[in-house]
């Protein structure tokens, strides 16, 4: 395992494009590829085995909670994510899993432009919601921030968003650029930057469609130090832009378990979830 201290620098900080390219090459090097590696921070001994579990909606007006799947955009599905349903569907809410093209096959662009759609779709096919929820996980939770920042005009809807859970992501690409992890994403420095929420909210400013709308920024206690300081700025930008953020960071799990204990309707995670959209109903 690698040291428990995050890497250093900051690439909003620099002067020039060039500047943050040789600050980023500084960084490339095996510690950069250990940072962006979940699996090599696990701490536990076995994973268990996900539930796969699923409800069909109604058209009764309920609470939607929308889930992004992780997978660093290259892997996973939407129904290998269905294993969290039951606490949530238990309570009335109705879930629904959200697919993207992945790597090779899906860019980037292509998936942002995708989850914005499937949002919508949820909005205009259900328009009396009581609220949608957004939720995302590692690379999902990167797609769901980046709804933070969409452009609903176009799309001739505002969806009815409530909240959002971005649970261990990342959210400034272009670290991500220098690691194995590119191979199949064939992503530039250019594609990262746009697709960074921290840098829209940094250098662009995005001020919230509506300031009460909770995002709880999230992270695993044994998450590596570089999600743990990619939480942490994603949720100082989004105080300092004027939305109602706030940061967790939940004890015993790593960036597995974080979202596998889903299942689970006392973990913290889940009660955090269930309070947020029944003190919003």
């Amino acid at each position: 395992m690698g040291p428990t201290v995050p890497l250093t620098g900051h690439l909003y900080g620099t002067s020039s494009p060039h500047q943050a390219v040789n600050w980023l090459k500084a960084q490339l090097s095996p510690e950069l590829e250990n940072q962006y590696s979940p699996s090599r921070w696990v701490v536990r001994l076995g994973a268990e085995e996900a539930l796969r579990t699923y409800k069909q909606i109604g058209c009764e007006a309920l609470p939607f909670f929308v889930f992004f799947h992780g997978g660093y955009w290259q892997s996973g599905s939407k129904d290998e994510s269905a294993f969290m349903v039951i606490p949530l569907t238990a309570q009335g809410v109705a879930v629904v899993m959200v697919a993207y093209d992945i790597a090779p096959k899906g860019t980037l662009d292509q998936m942002v432009d995708q989850v914005t759609r499937s949002v919508v779709f949820v909005q205009k096919r259900y328009p009396h919601n009581k609220g949608i929820y957004l939720c995302g996980h590692s690379a999902g939770a990167h797609l769901a921030a980046m709804m933070l920042l969409a452009n609903w005009t176009k799309h001739g809807v505002t969806p009815n968003l409530r909240g959002f859970f971005l649970v261990s992501g990342v959210y400034d690409l272009q670290p991500i650029v220098f690691t194995s992890q590119n191979a199949p994403l064939l992503m530039t420095l250019e594609d990262a930057q746009r697709n960074s929420p921290q840098w829209h909210l940094e250098v662009a400013g995005a001020q919230p469609v509506d300031p009460s709308c909770p995002v709880l920024v999230a992270v695993g206690q044994h998450d590596s130090p570089e999600f743990h300081r990619q939480s942490r700025e994603l949720h100082q930008a989004l105080c300092r832009d004027g939305w109602k953020a706030s940061f967790e960071e939940l004890r015993d799990v790593d960036h597995f378990e974080i979202i596998e204990n889903l299942t689970q309707k006392d973990d913290a995670l889940t009660q955090i979830i269930l309070k947020t959209i029944f003190q919003e109903l």
